[in-house]
């Protein structure tokens, strides 16, 4: 089965943890709605998306730290809504790779990923990346998870966290789901009934990010 790989690099990115109101926590990978719309970016937005696209991933981080930013926290009390700003330190992820897999329309979003309609970032809006795309061929069989960020039911090894897959359009819902991820990408039973890349790696599909299986069923 022929497949689009897309590699997406950056030096620094931060996935903030939304479940903490009140700290910075980042989350060990990026949530798969942060992945969709790096993708809806590239194709300039989520109505030239199919709603049932999936892809699969993975994701490295060499390195870690701590930095602080400017903090603007909202205070109803005041005009505007907006407190004095304050110092925060803000955990980060260094030296990052991503990589993506999809499965559907490769040849469009070969060009998309090419010629993005708007700059591709991942995480915060200052996090821009480097993009490299290139068809593979997989083959049905037994892979390794590795570094994937895999659905929790595929298997029990790895980290359990909690990420977002999608977000409705007005950012009022988000829907979230359990998935699996091995920082060290080390260890775990083999990965059976899925595909696999020439290297050995699993690739497991996720479910679709598209902001409609967030939104009632009256506004889709």
């Amino acid at each position: 089965m022929d497949a689009l790989e897309i590699t997406v690099s950056a030096p620094v990115v931060s996935f903030r943890d939304p479940l903490y109101a009140t700290a910075q926590v980042c989350l060990p990978c990026p949530p798969p709605s942060t992945v969709g719309g790096m993708l809806a970016a590239a194709a300039g937005g989520w109505e030239t998306i199919d709603t049932q696209l999936r892809f699969a991933m993975s994701f490295v981080a060499l390195g870690a730290g701590t930095d602080l930013e400017t903090y603007h926290p909202l205070d109803v009390g005041k005009p505007g809504g907006r407190g004095d700003p304050v110092p925060r330190e803000r955990p980060f992820l260094a030296d990052v790779e991503l990589t993506v897999w999809l499965l559907d329309d490769t040849d469009t979003w070969a060009e998309r990923m090419q010629r993005p309609i708007w700059p591709l970032r991942l995480g915060r809006s200052q996090d821009l990346v480097r993009v490299v795309a290139r068809l593979v061929r997989l083959r049905h069989g037994v892979g390794r998870q590795g570094h994937a960020v895999v659905p929790a039911d595929v298997t029990r090894h790895g980290r359990l966290v909690q990420l977002t897959t999608t977000i409705s359009r007005d950012r009022a819902r988000r829907r979230w789901e359990a998935y699996r991820y091995q920082p060290s990408g080390l260890g775990g039973d083999p990965l059976t009934g899925g595909l696999v890349t020439e290297h050995g790696q699993a690739v497991a599909l996720l479910p679709p990010t598209h902001p409609v299986h967030a939104e009632p069923l009256a506004s889709r």
